[in-house]
């Protein structure tokens, strides 16, 4: 394929840049400012290295255009509300007090105020801190972080585009606040907040903003014809304004369907469009408007969310497609690289020839610039580099590891009755009360305990050798006994063993498992300065021997209490590792819920009674449009069943969900038919104990009582206040006591005082029950 040069010169650009740097410079930082260790100007000071240093790195590597203002210290929708002055009144004078420690309260909260809900960024494993808006709320413009942050990289002689998330998208994401009756819609704040938007824009067209990109992937879900009608105001309204930078509207993740011809139309100056496999109509619809006459074209056809290497002959073949649809058009991933780690040229431990397949931030920036590049001067310009993808793109398609006969033998094999336990679910529930004897209200945990700077000193000195196998699993050993020990003294009815092997839900599984290849340095942020490594599915799946069978049974044989065994469902498998692209994900699922399913069989022979397998990514995963969730729903709670599908009936199955909007998949954890389902509640207070008790949801559940995402100890009255709520919904028979989350992340301290608080609510509460 030859390629003719274009037009106007292609331009490269991203929407925005992992944060973190390449050692985690910022999660040190602020962890160090949190305890003490370190000031806010030291913070400050790390915060604009790594900045700048993100910004010489992609200017280096030929980016043309630097995104700034993309850069947060934990949250960019919590920046927004910042700079909106959107600040929850409960939180205003601590944000008054003092600017940074504000900003950090409203994220993890204090011991007296709750900080703002958390939930997940669309499809991703991403958080953002849920804006909460009343029809009291006054907007005020704060443009200080995006015009000092354009300041900055403009001091380096770059071109910079501000990158804000858009007016609607911002509402959309929003919630009533705490006392704001149901029915409020944040959305008819919108003529109170584009004055302020304005303000901004203006700001930053001051500072020297040539462009300001307004991010609106909200479009990408199903919407509204009022809320479609609100997207024309904004954008009418913006793109009237006289002083202000062009803008640039951008959609990710998905088609963006009705809301293309919207945008089309509207007086503003460019789109950045997702023209990925995720949204691939997005060409045809585009088309199907009349293009993008006079306007600016950002096409996204390097995906910012996978890490597989691009194919560049297909990306170009697009990119050549759409020049005819816009007055210019330039490359881009199809969003953030927030999503991706940073660099995949680190990484010593994958074998060379599967590292040819990889893209990470770094090589996903090279991706881009080699295809502007392309675009501008035609294929004979990078004629190397065609070559070159060609054959990393071939030895992948014909790799051994990437297909197992006897691996997809089985899966073939599946039938319908794989997928269903024998017995429905009042036989079991009768046999599990007799066999397990609980109280009503019974008491547990999620899983992990904390993982504290002796289990990861363990772990480091087991890697670099300083320690041998032997002491290692000793180490573990007495962390076990210290955890049975507590939650025995504590009084918890059905224990962990606090997972203190693990050095992540996924990876912990994926290093067990053939198929998966793990990093050393893949960090990705899931929230604030958690950062995950996740791991690569890159192959036929199965699992060699028992992974978790030694630990459980070691600590069940400590105490005389049901112990749970904990696993990650094949969903979570998946959607927290990077999926290979090249079968359906239904396929992917069915082999990892298989191989799962051999480890819930060795776990029951082993005695253990309750079997735990989450599935926080359920809603993660669900498709962002409606019309898609259909055929997703089918196969991922097939795949659940088929994990679980084969024990008896008086062994207790148990799955966990946290940090997504339930209401719209309470179907799919029906439809999963576990016996018991925990799930995150209290920051939403009890929001999905109602969601239950609406759809008649017939089994057990716990409904969260203690926000492990936030360092607060909530009171055994506060604890017992959100149980007595649950209860209002779900039958004191039925309803579980438990924390939101594992509670991996939290100190010990704090840990056992919360737990001892939920124990004692979960007592009071029992006794305020009538007599049976």
């Amino acid at each position: 394929m030859t390629t003719k040069p274009a037009a106007a010169a292609a331009r490269a650009t991203v929407h925005g840049y992992p944060r973190q740097g390449q050692s985690r410079e910022l999660k040190k930082a602020i962890e160090g400012y949190w305890q003490g260790r370190g000031t806010a100007d030291a913070l400050r000071a790390t915060a604009a290295g790594l900045r700048r240093a993100n910004w010489q790195q992609l200017a280096a590597a030929g980016i043309h255009e630097v995104p700034t203002g993309d850069f947060s210290y934990y949250d960019h929708v919590l920046d927004t509300t910042v700079m909106v002055g959107a600040v929850p009144d409960r939180h205003r004078a601590a944000v008054m007090a003092d600017a940074l420690d504000g900003y950090f309260a409203m994220a993890r909260g204090t011991q007296d105020v709750a900080p703002l809900e958390m939930t997940k960024w669309f499809d991703t494993n991403y958080h953002y801190l849920v804006p909460e808006l009343g029809p009291d709320t006054v907007f005020t413009a704060d443009s200080a972080k995006q015009v000092g942050e354009l300041t900055e990289a403009l001091a380096l002689g770059l071109t910079a585009r501000p990158v804000l998330v858009g007016p609607v998208t911002y509402l959309l994401l929003a919630k009533p606040a705490p006392g704001v009756p149901a029915g409020f819609d944040p959305l008819t704040l919108l003529g109170r907040l584009l004055p302020v938007y304005a303000e901004i824009l203006a700001d930053l067209r001051a500072a020297g903003a040539e462009w300001v990109q307004l991010d609106e992937p909200a479009l990408v879900q199903d919407r509204t014809r009022a809320e479609l009608t609100a997207l024309a105001r904004a954008y009418r309204d913006l793109g009237a304004l006289t002083d202000r930078p062009r803008l640039l509207v951008a959609s990710y993740f998905d088609r963006l369907g009705d809301a293309l011809p919207v945008l089309a139309e509207a007086p503003v100056e460019g789109l950045a469009l997702d023209f990925t496999e995720a949204a691939a109509t997005n060409l045809d619809a585009l088309a199907a408007v009349g293009g993008l006459p006079g306007k600016r074209l950002v096409a996204g056809v390097v995906d910012g969310r996978n890490i597989w290497v691009n194919d560049l002959e297909k990306s170009l073949a697009t990119l050549g497609t759409l020049l005819g649809l816009a007055d210019r058009v330039d490359v881009a991933a199809s969003c953030s690289l927030l999503h991706v780690p940073l660099d995949a040229a680190v990484e010593r431990d994958i074998e060379p020839q599967i590292l040819r397949w990889l893209a990470f931030a770094r090589q996903k920036t090279q991706e881009v610039v080699t295809l502007a590049k392309g675009l501008a001067h035609g294929t004979d310009a990078i004629a190397a580099d065609l070559a070159a993808n060609r054959a990393d793109l071939a030895s992948r398609t014909v790799s051994p590891i990437a297909h197992d006969p006897a691996v997809r033998a089985r899966a073939a094999a599946v039938t319908g009755a794989d997928t269903h336990r024998a017995q429905p679910y009042a036989e079991r529930a009768a046999a599990q009360r007799a066999h397990l004897a609980l109280p009503l209200l019974p008491t547990t945990t999620i899983g992990s305990f904390p993982q504290t700077d002796e289990l990861r000193s363990a772990r480091a000195d087991l890697r670099a050798g300083r320690i041998g196998t032997a002491d290692y699993e000793e180490r573990i050993r007495a962390e076990i006994r210290d955890v049975i020990a507590f939650q025995e003294k504590t009084g918890l009815d059905v224990l962990v063993h606090g997972e203190a092997e693990r050095n992540d839900m996924v990876q912990y599984f994926a290093e067990q498992l053939t198929g998966y290849l793990a990093t050393r340095h893949g960090w990705v942020q899931s929230y604030g300065t958690r950062y995950v490594r996740p791991p690569i599915l890159a192959g036929d799946i199965s699992r060699p021997e028992p992974m978790t069978v030694r630990w459980t049974t070691y600590a069940q044989s400590l105490t005389g209490r049901p112990v749970k065994g904990m696993l990650t469902g094949p969903v979570t498998m998946l959607a927290w590792s990077f999926v290979r692209d090249d079968q359906p994900l239904a396929d992917t699922a069915r082999q990892v819920a298989l191989a799962l399913r051999d480890e819930v069989d060795d776990l029951e022979a082993a005695g253990t009674s309750v079997i735990q397998v989450d599935e926080p990514a359920l809603r993660e995963t669900l498709p962002l449009r409606a019309a898609d969730r259909p055929a997703y729903l089918v196969w991922a709670t097939e795949a659940f069943r088929l994990a679980t599908g084969g024990v008896r009936p008086d062994t207790q199955i148990h799955t966990h969900m946290c940090y997504a909007e339930f209401g719209d998949i309470v179907q799919a954890i029906d439809d999963l038919d576990a016996d018991v389902i925990s799930l995150e509640a209290a920051r939403s207070h009890m929001q999905v104990a109602r969601e239950l008790a609406a759809h008649g949801y017939p089994r057990e559940a716990g409904p969260g009582v203690y926000d492990i995402h936030s360092p607060r100890v909530p009171s055994a009255e506060e604890a017992a206040g959100l149980l007595r709520t649950g209860l209002d919904a779900i039958p004191a028979e039925r309803l579980w006591v438990n924390p939101d989350c594992g509670l991996k992340t939290r100190g010990r301290p704090e840990t056992r005082a919360s737990l001892e608080n939920l124990v004692a609510a979960a007592r009071t509460v029992r006794g305020e029950l009538p007599a049976t």
